[in-house]
């Protein structure tokens, strides 16, 4: 017996144990322990399923994602449990999730502690349950609630998990005593493959199905899911454990399972700093400035991680309105029941206004939210450097500015760093940290421990102007812009994208933001340098009609009072085609895969820049930022990941192919992938020097 798995004998009672830290993952020497410990049963009547430490199975070990399973297989584990000869009960506490779940479905009986969970989050990674979930699930609990389980992908907690039938008896209290207790009324064993087939149920199916396909839309593994539940109905039981392993098989070998798992660790390995050691500071006391949406958001992430806020706004209204807003928004979270009324009125009461800069002196970390001007900025600057504690972080949320710039002004630049949230704050993952000329390891190390303990996943970027996300999206609205004036409707060109996986196309995101912001972007930029104006002539002549976007009902597109739907324009056809006559240009049918495949050549393109240059440590960080920050189809892996899978020679030869129809300008291929083209390497294993 290893030390990983080690059994008691307790009376009647044999307890396997299990402890394999931190998460009690199903590696290789679980399972064979496991397997090795069902052999001792000897004259016991009943056995309990144990495992020591903060969980029960968290699900498969992460170090064997991708590589052929040593024997004995999870599988084989759970047919080692269900032919034991006599009852084996499950005793779950903290979370059973994915293989640990179909672990505990491989018992007779399973007890949970009233604070545990499970769930099957292999949806996630482009999978669904492998060893047996779908199989024995159904037969417990039924098709649609299976369905909506694995296709959701949350964890359900112990009431729920008892009153769908996947758990028996919830205890409140030592568990493994209960458990044992719970064993001693058991008389025979309960197989769950004995168990009735689950009754078909098409509707349910159907009904699960056009759920999932809002929220996972293009995922292949929803529908082989929903195979494989179905089997459970259809087939006898071995054989609805073979379709399962089949459909299984053919989805974890595909491109939207590697790219899924690539993502996994990629959030993983984005918290990491080359050379960074130092311990982040502690931080109890956040400080916001601007109360409106974003700075509401902020402030919103922080107290529903349990922190305190202090929040100011110069203008005494704007920061009445924001709390207004902020309390409006709790309670409307607990109208809809994702938490109690109670909560909602903490987390509001952790956010206390400040009634001017010295409200601020006490803070550990203040961020900047006001407007995106860098007069604006260096202001608030001026006043935190007069009242913020020497050791306090200060951070700014702008979108696109010189952070070392707004950093030069202040006494201390060694504190200054970015924390560019995405909107809206208290909802979006992402947080890129963008890292300063002089910010010191310990502002940056306590900006990244800060972003985990609100749950986000963060991505230090260099800085530049708009830093990884929205720099590399100039190209990508560029192209489409471009697409436009050239001869593709709007709405062709943003269903071309939203086909290809994005869940919004530019022009109608460009609505939904506002067009003047990219208008006065502008203004400071040089046209023909900076940006090509023929792809933004048509939005800043709308912006100068008034039309800018969906906050004034119109803009690219038009929109009904009350619907956010775009509407395609006839008024806005005609403006196109005379912005193009009056630049001879000479339109032409624009074929969807030409739109996508320029805007992702452009994205691309400006990513390797990025990376080159070291403004990204790593090309899966970029893949982070585009995953969780502008809805890049996660089954994609990212613009860097896709951009390996085409390959660096293919991508080269593409642009080479625009560059000869429409110059050099913009279409100039980085230097590191004419490197990666001759030598055959990737971006995702290139490290700068």
């Amino acid at each position: 017996m290893s030390e990983i798995v080690t059994t008691e004998r307790r009376e009647d009672c044999l307890i396997i144990r299990v402890n394999n830290p931190p998460v009690n993952a199903l590696g290789h020497a679980v399972r064979a322990g496991i397997v090795d410990a069902l052999q001792e049963t000897g004259d016991a009547k009943y056995a309990v399923l144990h495992c020591e430490g903060r969980t029960f199975f968290a699900g498969a070990d992460i170090t064997e994602f991708g590589k052929s399973p040593l024997a004995p297989s999870l599988a084989d584990m759970i047919a080692a449990l269900e032919d034991c000869p006599i009852p084996v009960i499950a005793a779950i506490h903290g979370v059973a999730l994915g293989g640990g779940l179909e672990t505990a479905l491989g018992c007779d009986d399973r007890i949970i502690d009233r604070k545990a969970r499970i769930g099957f989050p292999e949806i996630d990674l482009g999978i669904f349950p492998g060893a047996g979930g779908t199989q024995r699930a159904p037969r417990l609990t039924g098709m649609a609630a299976t369905l909506s389980m694995i296709l959701d992908g949350k964890h359900v907690d112990a009431a729920r998990a008892v009153e769908i039938g996947l758990c028996d008896e919830i205890s409140d209290g030592d568990l493994l005593e209960n458990a044992i207790a719970f064993a001693r009324k058991q008389t025979q064993k309960r197989r769950v493959k004995d168990l009735p087939p689950p009754q078909p149920d098409q509707a349910a199916i159907d009904a699960e199905l056009a759920k999932a396909a809002k929220v996972r839309r293009g995922q292949v593994a929803v529908k082989k899911a929903a195979e494989a539940v179905i089997a459970s109905a259809a087939l006898p039981f071995e054989q609805g454990l073979e379709k399962e392993r089949d459909l299984f098989l053919e989805l974890i070998g595909g491109p939207q399972a590697r790219a899924m798992r690539h993502l996994f660790f990629a959030e993983r390995l984005s918290t990491r700093v080359d050379g960074l050691s130092v311990t982040p500071k502690s931080l109890g006391l956040f400080g916001v400035v601007g109360s409106g949406t974003m700075g509401g958001g902020i402030a919103m992430a922080f107290a529903n991680a349990g922190f305190s806020v202090r929040l100011f706004d110069a203008n005494a209204d704007a920061l009445k309105s924001g709390l207004e807003k902020i309390r409006s928004l709790y309670l409307a979270s607990a109208s809809k029941g994702r938490i109690s009324e109670a909560e909602a009125l903490d987390r509001f009461d952790r956010i206390q206004p400040a009634d001017d800069w010295k409200g601020f002196a006490a803070c550990d970390l203040i961020i900047e939210a006001v407007f995106e001007r860098m007069d604006i900025k260096k202001a608030v600057f001026a006043e935190l450097d007069r009242v913020a504690r020497p050791e306090a972080i200060l951070a700014t949320n702008t979108s696109y500015l010189d952070i070392n710039e707004i950093a030069a002004s202040t006494k201390d630049p060694s504190r200054i760093l970015g924390l560019h949230f995405f909107s809206p704050a208290n909802v979006m993952r992402l947080l890129e940290i963008v890292r300063g000329e002089k910010t010191s390891d310990m502002a940056l190390a306590t900006a990244l421990d800060a972003a985990r303990n609100i749950q986000k996943v963060p991505v230090v970027s260099g800085v530049c102007h708009g830093f990884i996300g929205n720099r590399m999206l100039k190209g990508y609205g560029r192209e489409a812009g471009l697409c436009m004036m050239e001869g593709a409707a709007p709405e062709a060109i943003d269903k071309a994208l939203y086909d290809f996986g994005m869940p919004m196309g530019p022009l109608a995101m460009a609505d939904l933001a506002g067009l003047d912001i990219g208008y006065d972007n502008r203004r400071s930029m040089t046209a023909g340098e900076d940006y090509d104006p023929l792809a933004s002539l048509l939005q800043d002549r709308l912006v100068e009609m008034g039309r800018k976007g969906q906050k004034t009902g119109a803009g690219i597109y038009k929109y009904e009072p009350g619907n956010r739907l775009p509407q395609p324009d006839p008024e806005i056809a005609s403006l196109i085609e005379q912005l193009a006559d009056e630049n001879g240009i000479r339109r032409r049918d624009v074929a969807a895969d030409e739109i996508v495949e320029r805007c992702m050549l452009a994205l691309i393109n400006e990513g390797v820049d990025i990376l080159s240059e070291g403004v990204a440590q790593r090309a899966s960080d970029i893949d982070v930022v585009y995953a969780n920050g502008y809805g890049f189809p996660r089954y994609r892996g990212g613009p860097m990941f896709y951009a390996d899978e085409l390959g660096a020679s293919h991508i080269l030869e593409r642009i080479g192919h625009y560059q000869d129809i429409h110059g050099a300008k913009w279409w100039t291929p980085s230097p590191l992938l004419r490197e990666l083209a001759a030598t055959g390497g990737t971006f995702g294993n290139w490290k700068k020097g």
